[in-house]
């Protein structure tokens, strides 16, 4: 294996400058930048990681903790969170959940031993129900930076990536109101007992109250047949005119259980779920959706969380991602 001594003397410059040049300091010029690079490529020169970071303390590495990557929102969220980590040369530790207060300590204790440099989390449904996060906050108190998307805890005081679900869930119902000039509107739901769902369904309601309409709110995530209870409840209210799923899943049940009672979409109802944009290539007709923007969440998680390592006195934000209603074939 090439060595920085090896590429200094076949350079003829000292170990100090390769290793700059190799860092792009601004110390060394554009054309020894170039020489060091180009012979670095040709003999395939990889850097030492285990002495950079003895050298550093850094490990250059971050640790991403998800509920679960089964839902095509974290499965893109990690897909940005793994490009921009690239871009800044850092390498990702995935760990799964699995919805599990357990395993999320678990994780956090195997890899806050050393192995990485912060955390990017989404907290696990077990954690927020219960309220159980001491040992998140243990993990930020110990000085380990850590970042929370999605998913948050307010009283734990980190940098957060969040969208707006109040907002984002009152505009559609606003939309399907005063647009579609729908009267009743009922909200579906299988993550109810989240931060983010509670903020949803306050969205909803909220644009419920200011229209003077009365609130219908279905809750799923006890329920073990959801397409069942869905369709047994849309068959027993046949005078809803449009249905507002705040998850990814129940928007496209809900399409295929009003098509089965013989309702006509978007004719004689409207669906609008939460998803990102392949999302619509899954129903027929194709469903309306609020874009998250998994991706870009992603990418500023990481970008943020890279911000936190780098200053020394960073301050801590909450970064707000805009989502989008992207009509579709479900909505008029």
């Amino acid at each position: 294996m090439t060595t920085l001594k090896e590429l200094a003397k076949l350079l003829n410059i000292s170990v100090s400058t390769v290793s700059k040049a190799l860092n792009d300091s601004h110390e060394i010029s554009e054309n020894t930048k170039r020489r060091v690079n180009e012979l670095a490529d040709k003999l395939n020169y990889k850097p030492n990681r285990i002495a950079q970071q003895l050298k550093t303390n850094k490990t250059k590495t971050i640790g991403v903790i998800l509920p679960t990557v089964t839902n095509p929102f974290f499965a893109e969220v990690l897909h940005g969170i793994e490009t921009r980590a690239t871009i800044n040369n850092y390498d990702i530790i995935i760990c799964l959940s699995d919805e599990s207060l357990e395993k999320e300590k678990r994780s956090l204790e195997l890899l806050s031993n050393g192995s990485v440099d912060g955390f990017i989390i989404a907290v696990a449904r077990e954690s927020q129900v219960t309220e159980q996060t001491e040992h998140i906050n243990k993990v930020v108190n110990s000085k380990i930076p850590v970042l929370m998307f999605d998913r948050v805890v307010n009283e734990i005081n980190c940098d957060k990536v969040v969208v707006d679900d109040f907002k984002s869930v009152y505009e559609a119902t606003e939309y399907l109101i005063k647009t579609e000039q729908r009267k009743h509107i009922l909200l579906v739901s299988n993550i109810e007992e989240l931060s983010v769902g509670k903020l949803r369904i306050k969205g909803y309601e909220k644009a419920m109250e200011d229209a003077n309409l009365k609130p219908d709110v279905l809750k799923l995530s006890k329920v073990k047949d959801v397409e069942a209870r869905i369709h047994s409840y849309l068959k027993n209210h046949q005078n809803i005119d449009a249905i507002v799923s705040i998850d990814h899943i129940t928007g496209i049940i809900a399409i295929n259980m009003a098509k089965k009672i013989g309702k006509v979409i978007p004719k004689e109802m409207s669906v609008v779920g939460f998803g990102y944009e392949h999302t619509q290539l899954l129903s027929s007709p194709k469903i309306s959706i609020i874009h998250q923007k998994a991706f870009e969440i992603g990418e500023m998680s990481v970008q943020l969380l890279v911000d936190n390592l780098k200053e020394e006195d960073h301050n801590l934000q909450t970064i707000i991602v805009p989502s989008e209603l992207k009509l579709a074939e479900s909505t008029n």
